[in-house]
């Protein structure tokens, strides 16, 4: 039976039980801010499990998910992954155990024909009501039911003894038993042994307590069934093979690896297998390999698999990507309707990760170019974190030269590390339901009346519900009724802001968004005290509102523009929208040229001088991608959803705040093009009054510090500059034509001004020092004549003024090439500060005299520190009145040196 039969069969055989069949959420849970990736199928219906939201009790999904917890097994093992397929059906207060234990029983053995023999269940140890039903009314055998302890059969995971508190629930698991020829061998073997023998394939969680602070379970007055079957799992039992790796879910993939790589092993074969299947499913939901949380992922996950193959020494992994995206064009064909796109962002991937270790290479040379024994673990943690070369890397080049790797000390580091990075982020990688702050408010009607007369009817102040604010005070607050013009946070665009007012005092709204069909407001009192029922009076920015209108209407033309000039390939993976600008990522390889870029910007300004009417209609999801509407990348969809459609040049899906016709946004100008991630481009923009506002800011600063480095005269009196003075005093009207005479020719020409003064004062600044260098060299030759006799050594010392370090580093080499055997010490004070540099001939540092150790003695003695390598080093520090005893500290240690 192949896995699409096997998945197909589990929805309908569901369906046929009057389950809703829930397409599959994103890896990105949409909703849900503490999950790092969906992990499990119940991630999505957090709000139902919740006791929210609930529009139908009964649901069956096949979830895509990833997790990475056992991220070291994958591969090794024949069932660890980081991507998978999660089967499950689930209920909001409707069946429990009796129906999923036998529904779960009936799949198994009639519609997947498994043999009942070869079937085992376990359940929790105190779940006797779980135990009598396979007992008595399944009829599965006493010897094949096994009694498991809370940490194997509860969920979460010994929560009865340590927790979290809130809904949780014992599990029942069934098993596929492989045979007594696998495994131990032993008689008493069961699902309790890890002997590879049986493999859990159904876990059903029933959740039907409630966890106190105290640490008693009380039964939940609804309670929910979630179940969870691995696909991969499922497809080795039918298929009849003994790991996942061998069903139609990875052969064909791992055969292509086989035609590139040749026979690497299958540990290795498997992890690039699982690996990419991860970062093609995860780029398609929108995440791009990057340096910052999911991202970071994505990029770990490509470089392990790109290690596998490292001998190619050229990008491999982006040619599995088709293979993989058209095994599964069926059942989501969204992510190979982006193959191109996950492909060329896995090569580029690959290249970086290349160019990484090839630029790292010369670091750890030098690192070890000592003879070192050892190399540090603050050496490999300096590799790691800041050139980003594997330690698998690292060990296998230190393994090749006999050098040990300090790796107790590197995993400390990085545990501190990940340590800090854990509390910057609000990120986890379990699913828990958190405690719900509106517990018990209620969700009022809505009106369309501004201003609006209404009553707080909730208060939510530090996380905990309260009844009554003073000034100062920040919170969250309900009214009823609530109002509908209001837009609540969503889709990138920011929440909208206003005033509440009472006769008791004046509240300003910073933020409005929601949660499980109520309107929140994020307040701050500015003035009086509120309580829970007092009437207010709502009233909107509408200034703001009206500027976020453009700004969100501007993204729509932007996206269409870029599609325009760039290609179809073009398409929105995130944005931000708000009253001051706009943000917009999108799908491209390369950046943007200055022409590009114009292009992009002129006609978009094109289209607000057009005049266009923009629209907004409710249609069906699937009329609306008939129509050609663009959707949000890694976004999705209700079945009814919001179309704006701007005349023919743009139709997107859409819920946003938009204005009524084009010419209401009045300009737009592109600020920045940037990269968000791999594959990932960044375009900020301003409209409207921003557009002037924008340009004013920008020219007063260049036009400042072009008076800073002195501009001639008649510079100041050119049509240019006046142009410029014209902007900034509002003299000039700002129309379309100004802005691109601003990006043409205002600003690149008054940025080639700047770029000539800058020149000439670093031609003034080589002249000055090439001066400055021919009198350091003098005194050099002067202070070799004056070569003093420090223990066995010869001794040069000398003492400047103003030289910098720069010039310090000069003169110790012009030293180098003069003399001999020696030591030198070279010592000045430039505005307060003190600079060390110290040189060693190579027969010296033979005999055991190294700049690294003198430099690390005479550093103290100007209040700093230092550091270089055998033959030189330097050192810096702010008490130059020690430079005197920093030389005969020199002198001493050469003297004990004999």
């Amino acid at each position: 039976m192949t896995s699409h039969q096997i998945r197909q069969k589990f929805l309908d055989f569901f369906q046929e039980k009057d389950h809703r069949i829930v397409s599959s959420d994103l890896l990105v849970p949409k909703d849900d801010p503490t999950l790092l990736f969906t992990g499990a199928g119940m991630n999505q219906f957090k709000e139902q499990f919740m006791g929210r939201n609930i529009t139908f009790k009964r649901a069956a999904s096949c979830q895509k998910c990833l997790r990475t917890g056992d991220l070291e097994n994958v591969g090794k093992t024949p069932r660890h992954h980081t991507f998978f397929e999660m089967l499950g059906n689930f209920s909001f207060g409707d069946y429990f155990k009796t129906e999923a234990i036998s529904w779960a029983w009936e799949f198994m053995t009639s519609v997947m024909g498994l043999a009942e023999e070869k079937l085992w269940v376990s359940v929790y140890e105190e779940d006797l009501e779980a135990y009598e039903i396979w007992l008595k009314d399944i009829k599965v055998p006493e010897e094949k039911i096994v009694k498991l302890g809370e940490h194997d059969n509860f969920w979460p995971a010994d929560a009865p003894s340590q927790g979290p508190n809130g809904p949780c629930g014992p599990c029942s698991e069934i098993f596929y038993d492989w045979g007594e020829d696998i495994g131990c061998g032993k008689a008493s073997c069961s699902p309790a042994c890890e002997c590879g023998r049986f493999v859990e394939v159904w876990n059903l969680v029933f959740t039907e307590f409630d966890r106190k602070p105290d640490g008693t379970l009380e039964a939940l007055p609804n309670k929910n069934i979630d179940t969870g079957m691995g696909l991969e799992r499922m497809a080795s039992v039918m298929q009849n093979v003994r790991t996942n790796f061998e069903t139609d879910l990875f052969v064909s993939v791992i055969e292509r690896e086989k035609e590139i790589l040749g026979d690497i092993g299958a540990s290795d074969l498997n992890l690039i297998a699982d690996h990419v299947r991860a970062a093609t499913f995860s780029i398609a939901d929108g995440v791009s390999p990057s340096n910052e949380k999911r991202g970071y992922v994505v990029r770990k996950l490509i470089r392990r698999a790109w290690l596998k193959g490292e001998d190619k020494k050229e990008p491999f992994l982006y040619n599995l990507v088709p293979l993989i995206t058209g095994m599964f064009k069926d059942v989501y064909p969204e992510v190979d309707e982006k193959r191109e796109h996950i492909a060329a962002i896995i090569e580029e991937e690959e290249r970086r990760f290349n160019d990484t270790i090839q630029s790292a290479l010369p670091v750890l040379e030098e690192m070890l170019s000592g003879g070192e024994k050892v190399l540090s673990g603050e050496n490999i943690f300096k590799l790691a974190d800041t050139y980003g070369m594997p330690v698998e890397v690292i060990s296998d080049i230190c393994a090749e030269r006999e050098v040990k790797v300090e790796l107790d000390k590197f995993d400390s580091l990085m545990n501190e590390r990940k340590t800090l990075s854990r509390k910057g982020s609000d990120l986890e990688g379990e699913f828990i339901f958190q405690p719900d702050k509106f517990t018990g408010a209620p969700k009022p009607e809505y009106s369309d009346k501004l201003p609006l007369k209404a009553k707080i009817e909730f208060l939510v102040k530090e996380g905990s519900s309260s009844s009554s604010l003073e000034k100062g005070d920040e919170a969250e607050l309900i009214t009823s009724p609530q109002s509908s013009i209001f837009y609540a946070e969503a889709g990138g665009q920011v929440g909208d802001s206003g005033i509440m007012t009472s006769s008791a005092g004046r509240i300003t709204i910073l933020d409005t968004y929601e949660t499980d069909g109520r309107k929140v407001y994020h307040v701050r009192v500015d003035e009086g005290s509120f309580k829970k029922g007092d009437s207010v009076t709502l009233d909107l920015d509408e200034e703001k509102k009206s500027r976020t209108a453009k700004n969100h209407t501007a993204t729509h033309l932007l996206q269409a523009a870029l599609r325009g000039v760039l290609g179809n390939h073009i398409k929105q993976s995130g944005s931000l929208v708000d009253h001051r600008h706009l943000r917009f990522d999108f799908t491209h390889m390369k950046k943007l040229s200055d022409r590009e870029l114009l292009k992009v910007e002129d006609r978009v300004n094109e289209c607000i001088a057009s005049s266009i009417g923009v629209s907004k209609k409710e249609k069906t999801l699937k009329e609306a991608k008939g129509e050609g509407a663009l959707s949000f990348f890694g976004e999705k969809y209700a079945d009814t959803v919001r179309v704006v459609s701007i005349g023919d040049e743009s139709k997107e899906l859409c819920g946003g705040t938009h204005v009524e016709n084009t010419k209401d946004i009045g300009l737009f100008k592109i600020t920045s093009e940037s990269s968000v991630a791999s594959g990932i481009r960044r375009i900020e923009a301003v409209t409207g009054e921003a557009v002037e506002e924008w340009m004013k800011r920008e020219l007063k600063k260049v036009t400042s510090e072009l008076i800073e480095k002195a501009l001639p005269e008649e510079e100041k009196d050119s049509p240019l500059w006046h142009q410029a003075q014209g902007i900034i005093t509002g003299s000039t009207k700002v129309d379309k034509d100004i802005v691109r005479e601003f990006d043409e020719k205002i600003m690149p020409e008054l940025t080639a001004m700047r770029s000539r003064l800058e020149k000439e004062a670093k031609r003034k600044e080589k002249d000055l020092q090439a001066g400055k260098f021919s009198e350091v060299k003098l005194i050099m030759d002067d202070a070799l004549e004056e070569t003093e006799r420090a223990g066995k050594v010869d001794l040069i010392s000398c003492v400047f003024t103003g030289v910098d370090m720069s010039l310090l580093r000069k003169a110790a080499s012009y030293l180098e090439k003069k003399a001999g055997s020696k030591v030198a010490i070279l010592a000045s004070e430039v505005d307060g500060k003190a600079y060390l540099a110290c040189s060693v001939s190579a027969d010296l540092v033979s005999r055991g005299i190294t700049a690294k150790e003198i430099i690390f003695s005479a550093a103290k003695h100007i209040g700093g520190s230092g550091g270089g390598k055998d033959t030189f080093a330097q050192a810096g520090g702010d008490s130059p009145e020690g430079i005197k005893e920093a030389i005969e500290e020199v002198k001493n240690i050469l003297e004990k040196k004999g």
